[in-house]
């Protein structure tokens, strides 16, 4: 019997990056990371324009650095077989982390289980999408994408034109994962990061469990990341409710 793999579907800024790292801490879970996340169109993780139509507001546009080029890409086998191996712990269960916004480029060299075998599949979702979108804008300007990373802060500028874009996105996304999965007939284990991020372990133990690992005797390291929202964040929250109709 093959050994335990899954795919855990998100969208950005969703709780999916604080399962993961748990995930990873057990041991046991494999290594549940974005392996899949080059764009095939240009060898690299998408960049903050691309998150942006190319006629978005020039107000937005402006923020953001220009696109760097492309990059020769990996031989799609070997980022398989790079990822197999690095996102496998030493019981032999795979876990990768995928965002609907690169499962096109996945699905461009074949369907999920004929490229990793029989997969469990994990959905997050965070109810609340604006501090989502808030949280990815954020992280888009300053390229600081875990609390970790502001040691050498870079400041940030409101414009609620791109938090409404990005909000409707993610709101677009998270649908679109939906939909996907009824499509297929899967029916993956629900993750609202609200609930999950009030009290992991149990989450953690559940997905355990999910996938086909032993959750007994698992122990579920503590979070191993500060919370990133702060005052700014829910400033711009009360901003935004001004400055934009429900």
């Amino acid at each position: 019997m093959a050994s335990p793999s899954y795919l855990v579907c998100a969208t950005e800024r969703s709780g999916s990056t604080l399962l993961c790292e748990l995930l990873s801490g057990t041991g046991v879970a494999g290594r549940p990371e974005e392996y899949f996340e080059f764009l095939n169109a240009s060898g690299r993780v998408r960049q903050p324009r691309e998150y942006f139509e190319d006629d978005a507001d020039p107000g937005i546009l402006e923020l953001l650095p220009p696109l760097e080029p492309p990059l020769p890409a990996m031989p799609w086998a070997e980022r398989l077989a790079a990822a197999r191996e690095r996102g496998t712990t030493p019981n032999g269960v795979f876990g990768a982390k995928m965002m609907w916004a690169y499962l096109g480029d996945f699905l461009a060299h074949g369907e999920p289980e004929a490229q990793l075998g029989p997969l469990a599949w994990v959905h997050v979702e965070r109810r609340d999408t604006l501090a989502q979108a808030i949280s990815l804008w954020r992280a888009i300007q300053t390229a600081q994408w875990r609390a970790e990373d502001r040691d050498a802060e870079v400041e940030p500028v409101f414009h609620a034109g791109a938090i409404a874009h990005l909000k409707e996105r993610l709101e677009a996304h998270a649908a679109a994962w939906r939909a996907w999965f009824a499509e297929r007939g899967i029916a993956p284990l629900e993750i609202v990061y609200e609930a999950f991020a009030a009290d992991p372990e149990p989450t953690i133990c559940a997905v355990l469990d999910h996938v086909g690992v032993p959750s007994d005797g698992v122990t579920v390291p503590e979070a191993p990341m500060r919370r990133q929202a702060d005052a700014r964040s829910q400033e711009w929250v009360d901003r935004f409710r001004d400055e934009v109709p429900a």
